[in-house]
């Protein structure tokens, strides 16, 4: 019983501090007559709550990219307006969560299996920002994180990438399977994710050029030098702010 209420006092604190990092960074970055991309994941709903509160309060003219379909429920269920790359290529700002972030930045996104998108959209902002609880901060990849990290890959490719991945770097990389479905999950975009459980610490810059070279590789979940600004909810109920190195 004291395990269960300990657990519950503790993801309590988790949500908190995801919608304080959440909160900040929307108050923070977000203007009028701004094009906006809107990340996925479960700290982003806080994130979409403050920018329709904003909107209404503030009489905000803002649109919306997402970089899922559960982005786009979020926009559309909080009234906000939708719009796409195709009608705007640039975006001033991107919001997005990550399951890890480094000391210099880099991250590893793609738990929920949208890194893809998420990259593209983020490609397209002139700002990129992050928000995260206490538990995504590293100083380097793979001390929180254990689930590897996620790439996304044609469906015929998989094994060939699988094999590519091991041999090449080392470590593992393992089918990412379904909880609700019989088989893989399959990205939104038609492909399966493989989660890449590596054995030791590499150049994340030169490891992402080189795995993206792999015929029928889409993406990695590896987010080198994109991030501009990283806020981090603590358990304290703070707010920690990490920037890019030279901003």
């Amino acid at each position: 019983m004291i395990h269960r209420r300990l657990l519950s006092i503790g993801s309590r604190m988790t949500e908190e501090a995801k919608k304080l990092a959440a909160y900040t960074a929307v108050n923070n970055h977000v203007k009028n007559n701004q094009a906006l991309g809107i990340g996925s994941g479960s700290t982003i709903i806080h994130a979409v709550h403050r920018l329709a509160e904003r909107v209404k309060q503030e009489n905000l003219n803002v649109v919306c990219v997402p970089t899922s379909f559960q982005a786009r429920q979020l926009i559309l269920q909080n009234g906000l307006t939708l719009t796409d790359l195709d009608r705007h290529p640039e975006l001033d700002i991107a919001i997005d969560g990550a399951d890890e972030v480094d000391s210099n930045l880099n991250l590893i996104k793609g738990g929920g299996g949208c890194l893809t998108q998420e990259k593209i959209v983020a490609g397209c902002a002139k700002s990129f920002i992050v928000i995260a609880d206490y538990r995504k901060d590293s100083k380097s990849l793979g001390e929180q994180w254990k689930k590897g990290i996620p790439i996304e890959v044609i469906p015929m490719a998989y094994v060939p990438v699988a094999k590519t991945l091991g041999s090449r770097f080392g470590g593992v990389a393992e089918l990412r399977m379904a909880v609700n479905k019989a088989g893989p999950v399959v990205t939104d975009n038609g492909n399966f994710l493989l989660d890449w459980k590596f054995d030791k610490v590499h150049n994340w810059s030169t490891v992402n050029t080189a795995i993206k070279m792999i015929p029928g590789v889409v993406d990695t979940g590896l987010f080198i030098n994109m991030a501009e600004k990283v806020y981090f909810g603590m358990e304290d109920g703070l707010v920690s702010i990490r920037e890019k190195p030279g901003h």
